[in-house]
């Protein structure tokens, strides 16, 4: 069942991004994996902007949104500024475009923001860089931070007259005379032959000869009995029972409802846009107005539970957020690999364990045929053999195969070899 949560930490003191570097990381497990729900960070602005602690939501103003959202064909890092327009005034959510997949197991991984003086963005997943991207250009994010210098006209408006048609019906054109409309698209093939065995008398469908009537059929209540119909096995063997119909062929006399020709529009004008206007909401940037951190804030909807948040980190050089992934991820994450694989090699083992068993379930049975009771304790010494060493399943099964179909030949050819 889907589920919101919400939790928020304020700062001692608001982080600066508008200086030098600053790097955001945080350690994130999906320990029942993630179907559909986020598993991200808010970094939020100062309370200053319009929100209180106890009231933290999906609505309260951040800078910086990062981490994983997944649902559907959904599967990415998010990485969203929200910029303020100086001319207008309006927070505009800005999207990396591209941004990486996140990974798929149930391990924990590290996933680090770094922000650059020189208006670069770079993403790294374990401390490997997926993503780069640069603030201010138009192919790395959407919408771009510095808007188009002009914008479609709003008031202008298509002329009533303005004809986007690239093509036509002609209207000079005539239907040809011997076009015919009503034609059928398949007619009979004159030159088709009944096959000389076609069983003319014989049904398609009969009786079920093994069907009997059940003892609790009250012909009262439940009607006349009828027995189920079977496919009639003559027809099997026969080109066709039944009545025998000529097959059908295209008609090619066939053309369909006529229609005229298209030919080039001479009052074509085009696919109309807008005219252009000066964008009133236009400005420069040089770097990105970003506002300061007050506040870390995990504010998800999921419908898994089990995700785990570790390691939250905020640093103003990068060698940092790389000395904590290796002291403080890395090795968490070589245990919980390993412990995964074991845990997947003994699931693996289970698995045939149980293909085994039944198996070997099936060759005791397969011992107790009667015409394999000379050969029986043949067959048991090899499946008690194989009980001790699992390794030898499959070649005992192969071995026991080979018994039979040596028997079966036996008894076919009666021992004897043939000229």
């Amino acid at each position: 069942m889907a589920k919101k949560y919400a939790i928020v930490k304020e700062l001692d003191e608001a982080v600066n991004l508008k200086d030098g570097t600053t790097v955001l990381q945080f350690e994130t497990r999906l320990q029942g994996g993630l179907e559909c729900g986020g598993a991200y960070l808010k970094y939020l602005r100062p309370q200053d902007a319009g929100w209180k602690p106890k009231e933290f939501d999906n609505e309260s103003p951040y800078s910086i949104m990062f981490g994983p959202d997944k649902c559907g064909a959904t599967n990415k890092l998010h990485f969203i500024l929200k910029h303020k327009n100086p001319k207008s005034g309006e927070y505009i959510e800005h999207h990396l475009k591209y941004p990486p997949s996140v990974p798929s197991d149930k391990l924990t991984h590290v996933y680090t923001a770094i922000l650059k003086p020189d208006n670069e963005v770079s993403i790294l997943i374990d401390g490997e860089e997926k993503k780069k991207a640069s603030f201010l250009s138009a192919e790395d994010f959407e919408p771009p931070l510095i808007p188009s210098k002009t914008i479609p006209d709003p008031d202008d408006k298509k002329p009533e007259d303005w004809d986007e048609r690239a093509k036509i019906p002609d209207p000079d054109a005539v239907k040809p005379e011997d076009w015919d409309e009503d034609a059928p698209m398949e007619i009979e093939d004159e030159e088709a032959v009944k096959p000389e065995s076609w069983l003319d008398d014989e049904p398609e469908e009969i009786d079920d000869p093994e069907a009997t009537k059940p003892e609790d059929w009250d012909d009262e209540e439940d009607g006349e009995w009828e027995a189920p119909k079977i496919e009639n096995p003559k027809c099997e063997i026969a080109p066709g029972c039944g009545e025998w119909k000529r097959p059908m062929k295209r008609n090619p006399s066939y053309k369909g409802k006529w229609s005229p020709p298209l030919i080039d529009n001479p009052s074509y004008k085009g696919i109309w846009k807008p005219q252009e206007i000066p964008n009133p909401n236009y400005f420069e940037l040089e770097k990105p107005d970003f506002d300061p951190i007050a506040a870390i804030g995990i504010e998800i909807w999921t419908m898994q539970d089990g995700i785990l948040f570790d390691n939250i980190l905020i640093a103003k050089n990068d060698k940092v957020a790389e000395s904590y992934r290796e002291t403080t991820w890395k090795p968490k994450f070589e245990v919980e690999k390993e412990k995964q694989k074991a845990e997947d090699e003994a699931a693996g083992s289970a698995r045939l364990a149980g293909f085994q068993r039944k198996v070997f379930d099936v060759l005791y049975k397969v011992a107790d045929i009667p015409f394999l009771s000379k050969y029986k304790h043949q067959i048991l010494d090899l499946i008690e053999h194989a009980e001790t060493q699992p390794n030898l399943t499959i070649g005992v099964l192969v071995s026991t195969v080979v018994i039979i179909l040596t028997i079966f030949f036996k008894l076919i050819f009666g021992g004897k070899k043939q000229v």
